[in-house]
């Protein structure tokens, strides 16, 4: 991290402390990937090639990273298509208290996804399931299956929460399932998401968004803010307020929620850069609105343990 990023993220959090200003009491990131190519058998994701991501990247690099904002504790979400990464990920969070949860990945439609259901369920600390169009899935397709369908309710039955990835074409869907499953709870990654270049595909992607912030049970994880621009890439909360001013007319105080998408989002920015702009944003709403976003937002959509 440039001295100059940590520096000015560490000040605008002391001076947020000092002046009893909107600083939660609680910050949780709600979207961590940890991984380790070095075990036995490696890893599916990220591939070698990639050559930012492919290193071990586990809880106390996050720590040391993180340290300056007052992060209590991140749920982590599995970024491995394979079952039996469900298992690797839970025993690490057994070590890690600072892990306050997974979001594991176990595929709807799949045989055997109710028995594997019920084996990682029993821990307290699984909290739900990611689906979308990644790994190979295509969720346009999956959302209206019979058999994803009758999955997903079992997830539903069993109080766990779906992550969403997938981008503007993803809301459509996430309509459909949840009117067939409508005590679902959702949490849409990675927004705000890139509006579609095509006019028509913008209207639809509007009007979904709209249907989408009446559904009280889906929630918004705000975890792909920063963009590169023509001359670099903004830490200034004003380049992205317009998209953020949009989610929090459309989710409100009550279903907006912290995540880094770390450490995928060093591909963008370090991470002080993508905390400052969403810092300076949500805590200028005042103070229950900077709980809310932090922590208690996601705490009521994943339900994890204190």
């Amino acid at each position: 991290m440039k001295r100059r990023s940590f520096l000015g993220i560490a000040g605008v959090a002391a001076a947020s402390r000092a002046g009893g200003a909107s600083q939660p009491s609680i910050i949780i990131d709600t979207h961590v990937h940890f991984y380790d190519p070095s075990r036995p058998g490696g890893v599916p994701w990220p591939p070698k090639e990639d050559a930012r991501l492919y290193r071990t990247v586990l809880p106390d690099k996050f720590r040391r990273i993180t340290a300056p904002f007052g992060i209590k504790g991140v749920v982590k979400v599995e970024a491995s298509p394979l079952v039996e990464d469900n298992k690797w990920v839970l025993d690490l969070v057994a070590k890690e208290p600072f892990i306050v949860g997974m979001v594991g990945n176990i595929e709807p439609g799949k045989p055997g996804f109710g028995r594997n259901l019920d084996r990682f369920r029993k821990d307290r600390k699984f909290l739900g399931i990611r689906c979308g169009n990644l790994w190979g899935r295509n969720f346009a397709v999956d959302s209206v299956k019979p058999g994803v369908i009758a999955d997903i309710q079992l997830l539903a039955d069993a109080g766990l929460e779906m992550d969403a990835v997938g981008g503007p074409p993803l809301l459509a869907n996430l309509l459909r399932l949840t009117d067939r499953v409508p005590d679902l709870r959702v949490v849409i990654a990675h927004m705000p998401f890139n509006l579609p270049p095509d006019p028509v595909a913008r209207a639809a992607y509007k009007d979904a968004l709209r249907e989408i912030g009446s559904r009280r049970q889906i929630f918004c994880k705000v975890s792909s803010v920063l963009r590169r621009f023509s001359d670099g890439i903004s830490d200034s909360v004003d380049s992205y307020r317009p998209a953020l001013d949009e989610l929090w007319e459309i989710f409100g105080i009550d279903r907006v929620i912290y995540g880094s998408n770390w450490p995928v989002s060093d591909r963008i920015a370090p991470y002080a850069k993508l905390f400052r702009v969403v810092f300076d944003y949500f805590t200028s709403k005042g103070q229950p609105a900077a709980e809310k976003y932090f922590w208690q937002n996601g705490k009521n959509v994943y339900r994890w343990s204190s």
